[in-house]
Parts: C-alpha cells; structure tokens; sequence
C-alpha cells in the first residue's frame, strides 16, 4: 500500500512565481530518496488559496526515512523567504489507484 504526504502551503499574495520557482528546482531534494515515487505541485485554479505539494511514497517508513534526513537540514518554514506562509502536513495510505494503460 502507498503513502501519500500532502503539504498545504497558505502564503501571502504575490508569493506564487516564488513558489514555483522553487519547487522547480527541488528535485535533487527528493527524486533521489529510496522509496520515492511520485511528485505534483498543485497551483489554486479557484475557490481555494493554498498550493498543495504531493508525495507519493512507496511505504510510510520510506516517507519517514525521508524526513529524518530531511530533518538534518536547516528548517524551510523559518528560511526568511517563507516569512508569512502557513504549512499543514497531511498524511494519506492509498486505497485504491487507477491508471489509464498506456498514457
């Protein structure tokens, strides 16, 4: 069964070309980590005003591995540039997935 994190990022307006420039770059943060499979930065179409950062693990212990490691580094919510955002973590075991064969 996978493990899904979901990261809910509220941050003030005008942050967003921030945002993604950021997580644009972030894939030596990540793609790397044993256990990883899958990333989506999701923006606010409408009706919402948070982005959400999704990881998908291939167990929960593999997800924890990844932020004890991450855990060594300096902290991303008290980096001057994140003055103002708001960071919810979200943790989810998969149920059910369905892909389209071949796409």
């Amino acid at each position: 069964m996978t493990f899904v994190n979901i990261c809910a990022l509220s941050y003030p307006q005008g942050a967003e070309k921030m945002i993604e420039e950021r997580f644009a770059h972030r894939a030596e943060m990540v793609d790397t980590m044993e256990g990883f499979r899958a990333f989506k930065l999701l923006r606010p179409v409408e009706g919402e005003n948070r982005y959400y950062v999704v990881t998908e693990w291939e167990s929960e212990e593999a997800f924890n591995k990844y932020m004890e490691w991450r855990d060594t580094r300096p902290d991303p919510a008290k980096q001057p540039q994140n003055t103002g955002m708001e960071i919810t973590l979200m943790n989810f075991e998969t149920v059910e997935d369905t892909e389209v064969a071949g796409k």
